[in-house]
């Protein structure tokens, strides 16, 4: 018979043995988890992707699926090695409770992050704009706690949603890419202004990334002339400001498009006879009861 020193010992090895199987099983339920997470959102994605046409809400739904079956993994990892669930909860409850002030602004995030979805203000792909900051960029990607935007600088910009919502924003491709540029030429009082009109439109028509003519855009309840149009915008003190609207075909080379604008127009008016590109005059002219003015020229060496 052997001893009850014996005995205790097997059952010391015993149940060290049972403690290393359930922690054995306890890491292979949360990487099953993991890895469910991963088959799901492969299996589940164009599944998910037809039914939402929203890229962000797509994601969002995927990363919810993830999210759950690695927390299936964990629950049941916290079974198999016979942790309380009840002891759990309440030190989540006593740690959220002492962090309220560290968790309430994320929490804040997450809820807006859900306005956000909701409201469609913007998806991922648009090219957006900062009003307060004037920096653009394109949606990379919307989660339920901030939006990353790649900006034309090659920068990303995380912002949470919180504060995108506060925020006043420009969306370029939000339905219709095309955006209306303008550029003001001052003309002398001099200048055929008929015929510097007619030559500005020619040029902005001419550029590639300019829509050239077509039906008119409607906006709301208004519509505006598809092709350039050049208008006399108002009596200046050097010359007469004609300012030139046009259509671009896409929002994401606005910079170039005016300077391919600018350059056209500048070649056109500078070949044309009868006009003459404004600056800054000045005449004194002095009264004869005034005086008279003494006037010397001096070289610099």
């Amino acid at each position: 018979m052997p001893s009850s020193g014996t005995l205790q010992n097997l059952v010391g090895e015993l149940g060290g043995l049972v403690h290393h199987f359930r922690l054995v099983v306890a890491v292979l339920a949360v990487v099953a988890g993991w890895y469910l997470g991963r088959v799901l959102t492969g299996a589940l994605g164009r599944r998910v992707a037809r039914r939402f046409v929203r890229p962000s809400v797509t994601r969002t739904v995927l990363r919810l699926v993830r999210t759950s079956a690695f927390t299936l993994g964990v629950l049941v990892a916290f079974y198999v090695l016979e942790i309380g669930i009840g002891n759990i909860v309440i030190s989540v409850t006593v740690f959220s409770a002492v962090l309220g002030l560290v968790l309430a602004p994320i929490v804040g995030s997450v809820v807006n992050g859900v306005f956000v979805l909701a409201d469609q203000p913007y998806e991922i792909g648009d090219m957006i704009e900062f009003v307060d900051t004037g920096e653009r960029g394109f949606v990379e990607d919307i989660t339920l706690r901030y939006t990353k935007v790649f900006t034309l600088d090659n920068t990303f910009l995380v912002v949470p949603n919180g504060e995108m919502r506060t925020r006043d924003i420009v969306n370029f491709s939000a339905e219709d890419e095309r955006t209306r540029l303008s550029l003001t030429v001052q003309v002398t009082y001099e200048s055929d202004v008929d015929a510097a009109r007619a030559s500005m439109e020619r040029a902005a028509a001419a550029c590639e990334e300019v829509i050239e003519g077509g039906p008119d855009i409607r906006i709301g309840s208004a519509r505006y002339p598809a092709k350039p149009q050049c208008y006399i915008d108002r009596y200046a003190e050097s010359g007469i400001d004609l300012t030139l609207r046009y259509w671009a075909r896409e929002p994401y080379r606005l910079l170039r498009t005016r300077s391919s604008v600018s350059e056209r127009i500048w070649t056109e008016l500078a070949d044309l006879d009868g006009v003459e590109v404004a600056y800054p005059h000045v005449q004194h002219v002095f009264a004869s009861e005034s005086g008279e003015a003494h006037v010397s020229l001096r070289r610099e060496p």
